[in-house]
């Protein structure tokens, strides 16, 4: 199966359809089994990995995420 088109297809239905369609799929994923869900966050985890080694994601301290947390709170 095609991922593209069956993106376009999606896509392509309406509104209330759509929102019918992401539920689905989202529910599909609640249903996964733990092993399943190991996978998908390794993939995740791997693909967070390479986006810091080739420099495509800025990296932020954790002393500036929590002073920009203070400033949110204040």
């Amino acid at each position: 199966m095609d991922f593209e088109l069956v993106a376009k297809q999606a896509l392509s239905l309406s509104a209330k359809e759509r929102a019918r369609l992401a539920q689905e799929l989202l529910d599909s994923i609640d249903n996964l089994a733990p092993h399943e869900v190991e996978a998908l966050w390794l993939d995740e985890a791997e693909r967070r990995a390479t986006e810091i080694d080739s420099g495509a994601a800025a990296l932020i301290s954790g002393e500036e995420i929590m002073e920009k947390a203070r400033a949110l709170l204040k």
